[in-house]
């Protein structure tokens, strides 16, 4: 069994993270720590787990987590970073929900999150968690950054399309949209349910935290400079993801030679659904899955548009990150995750 332990159990990743673990087949869980419900019992937070783990949240004591085999963090920005050296040298592995080991230009990084990288050397070590586009690298990996929710959606539509060299990356518009889960479990004035309600808006226009993400893993991709005009915006539903993305094309393809190269590129991929041509996804066909949904269409000629749905907490964060521990430990890839989307 994996002896698994979950820093920052008690946010909506982190539970999301302890829902699917604790029915996974090869996991024990250990260690699940929240400052704010310390000594609580995980069933009395959320009793959906009464009968299906006696834990107890605790602080984030560094004994516990050197009995787990494997540290996951669902915490915010600076907190990984602090622990990753000491658990990676006593041969536990990391997986990291957060930003910490996602970029590899740390004055990127800290330009964005305004905080000092604090362990540059191990960042080096750090797999970006995308395993449609990553998996080799992840099987063999000690730490692992797991990606954004938006890049998730971007990468997924796009990674196809530029190893075609099928469109013009100068010129590449990426329209998305989030449940209110995306922003955490936390108690702010924009988050009410009065504000967010029956309400739609944009954020993060002049510069998102993703952007530098998504740029420096597409590059892995291409040899073209990648100009992305991102665009996200909060809509009035608990979860669920929906991104669309436009791009020129710079080839005369057929619109069943593009649908061939999406479904020759994903073909494989167990959590990766090429919908037939025509096709509208729709966020609730992905909700409480780690399943990700995209459809192309040819609105003119000269350019494409991809749409995707996933659940931003699983695919986007959770999901994404159980996948890759089941790599890591050479474990059939779907263990624990072949959830059928909840309908409705």
């Amino acid at each position: 069994m994996i002896k698994v332990g979950i820093v920052g159990g008690s946010g909506y990743t982190g539970v999301e993270l302890l829902r699917l673990l604790a029915d996974h087949p090869y996991v024990k869980l250990k260690v699940i720590t929240s400052r704010r419900d310390n000594g609580v019992a995980i069933s009395d937070v959320y009793p959906s787990f009464r009968q299906k783990t006696d834990l107890k949240f605790s602080t984030l004591d560094k004994d516990s987590l050197i009995e787990c085999d494997i540290v996951f963090f669902a915490t915010p920005c600076g907190i990984a970073m602090s622990q990753a050296t000491r658990l990676i040298k006593s041969n536990i592995k990391v997986i990291d929900l957060g930003a910490d080991f996602r970029l590899q230009d740390t004055s990127t990084f800290e330009k964005y999150y305004k905080i000092k990288h604090s362990c540059p050397d191990l960042l080096k070590e750090a797999i970006y968690g995308l395993p449609e586009l990553n998996r080799t690298a992840i099987k063999s990996a000690k730490i692992i950054g797991n990606p954004g929710c938006y890049p998730t959606t971007i990468q997924i539509a796009l990674a196809p399309l530029l190893r075609a060299d099928a469109v013009d990356t100068s010129r590449i518009i990426a329209d998305c949209k989030s449940g209110i889960s995306g922003a955490g479990r936390k108690a702010e004035l924009a988050l009410l349910f009065s504000e967010i309600n029956d309400n739609f808006k944009a954020y993060g226009i002049s510069g998102h935290r993703h952007v530098p993400e998504i740029i420096e893993q597409l590059r892995k991709l291409t040899a073209k400079k990648i100009d992305l005009l991102f665009t996200p915006h909060l809509v009035p539903m608990v979860r669920g993801m929906y991104s669309t993305i436009y791009a020129p094309l710079l080839k005369d393809f057929s619109t069943r030679e593009l649908q061939s190269i999406f479904r020759n590129a994903y073909k494989n991929e167990p959590f990766i659904d090429v919908m037939p041509l025509g096709s509208y996804p729709e966020t609730r066909f992905t909700r409480g899955s780690n399943m990700l949904q995209l459809s192309l269409h040819r609105p003119r000629d000269s350019d494409i548009v991809i749409l995707v749905s996933q659940d931003n907490l699983l695919k986007g964060a959770a999901g994404q990150a159980v996948q890759c521990m089941n790599l890591m430990y050479d474990l059939e890839e779907t263990t624990g995750l072949l959830h059928i989307p909840i309908i409705p």
